[in-house]
């Protein structure tokens, strides 16, 4: 197949049309005129795995890294930024049917503040786009910034000294499986998690990271190939710290923060600016981002959240803080009454709120309701069906993930009396 990539498609693959036939291929831009030689099915969608780009679209530019069209971390790096947000705005106005602006990413490069790194037989980097198995080896995240070059660089003198088994994806065999790299973008601090199976690990490791604030050991008991573990052994701090506006978080390797500091100032301070009456209740809380941050500026905040450690972990931020928000763990559904809040936060995963919470919403219809999602295809869904008793009255994108398909919305609902 021959032909020109007509747009991007809401996972930001190229649409190539031939007739009745239709082919995604990625890492193209409007106006490229390319040729397919193989696709691949996914999803009941074809994909090309093989093409060639026979004349480049003029809005290309040069991506900034070496590994762009190999590796699968960044779709969109040979597409203008300027051109990226406007792709973004289209793509959330389409859902929620209204012009909707979306906030550019204060940096686009070095914004990152976690990367997450094969160890393999096949390289030591992220996995080649199209496939599980494969890995595209680096030496550098341009994304993550020059942290990861150094730590990369240590990770590889070490393998080389103690000869350690690397992580054979296929047969799922090898000792060595990750290493997670995490930086206060605003305070300098890195965390360093080596994720393994069961094993010895060297004494000597820790000694190869000197720069590194703190340096853990975790352990995969699981057949699921996660970078993520049990805590065997850390050294050094026990977390790293954060800092969004005047509030300082604390980062442990098993807990979610979101992943671009520097935009996640403007999320946090945009929620808060949103925020009406004085009692605020704060679902899928995690590790208190929104909570601590908005009882820091005199709100009263109760947050509620799945994950027992999260809860933990968002207590210390309050305490660390000197603030008095409360975190509980429990279901997002099970809370007695949400009108006793004047307003209530709702972040969620990205297959959006359970059918049962939006009936509880839509049943005790706090006045208002901050809906912030990294999805708007679930959002746009949810807010169908919260319009039976609220008005979208405010959305905004954030590009918390320059160079990829996602997007942060947030979104004011107000309730509106029967």
């Amino acid at each position: 197949m021959k032909g020109v990539i007509e747009k991007l498609n809401e996972d930001g693959l190229g649409i190539l049309k031939i007739g009745r036939k239709e082919v995604l291929v990625p890492y193209t831009a409007p106006g490229d005129e390319v040729e397919v030689q193989r696709t691949r099915r996914k999803k009941k969608r074809r994909i090309a795995s093989e093409f060639k780009i026979v004349s480049p679209s003029p809005i290309r530019t040069k991506p900034n890294c070496p590994h762009f069209g190999k590796c699968g971390g960044c779709l969109l790096q040979h597409i203008p930024y300027e051109e990226q947000i406007r792709w973004k705005a289209e793509k959330i106005s389409g859902y929620l049917n209204q012009e909707v602006e979306v906030l550019p990413s204060p940096k686009i490069f070095g914004h990152r503040n976690r990367i997450d790194v094969v160890i393999s037989t096949k390289g030591i980097g992220f996995r080649r786009y199209g496939t599980w198995w494969d890995v595209v080896d680096i030496d550098r995240c341009p994304v993550f910034g020059e942290v990861s070059s150094r730590v990369l660089k240590s990770l590889r003198e070490f393998i080389e000294d103690f000869n350690l088994s690397l992580y054979d994806i296929k047969k799922d065999e090898g000792f060595l499986r990750y290493i997670v790299i995490r930086e206060g973008k605003f305070t300098g601090e890195i965390m360093i998690n080596l994720v393994t199976k069961e094993g010895k690990l060297p004494d000597e490791f820790p000694s190869y990271f000197p720069y590194a604030t703190s340096v853990y050991w975790s352990v995969n008991r699981t057949r699921s190939d996660v970078s993520y573990g049990d805590v065997e052994r850390f050294w050094g701090q026990e977390f790293i710290r954060e800092k969004l506006g005047d509030v300082i978080y604390l980062i442990h390797p098993n807990s979610f923060f979101q992943t671009n500091s520097y935009q996640a100032v403007n999320l946090v301070k945009k929620v808060s600016e949103l925020v009406e009456g004085e009692r605020v209740l704060d679902l899928y809380s995690g590790v208190g981002t929104f909570g601590v941050y908005l009882a820091k500026r005199g709100f009263k905040v109760e947050g509620v959240e799945v994950n027992p450690f999260a809860v933990e972990m968002a207590n210390r931020n309050a305490r660390l803080n000197n603030v008095s928000a409360t975190f509980k763990v429990g279901m997002d559904r099970d809370i007695e009454n949400l009108s006793n809040y004047d307003t209530v936060i709702v972040d969620p995963p990205r297959a959006g709120l359970h059918p049962k919470l939006v009936q509880k919403i839509l049943k005790d219809a706090p006045e208002t309701l901050i809906y912030v999602s990294c999805n708007p295809k679930t959002l746009a869904r949810d807010i169908r069906m919260l319009t039976k008793r609220y008005r979208l009255k405010f959305a905004l994108g954030l590009d918390m993930f320059p160079h990829t398909p996602h997007v942060e919305t947030i979104t004011l609902l107000k309730r509106f009396e029967m």
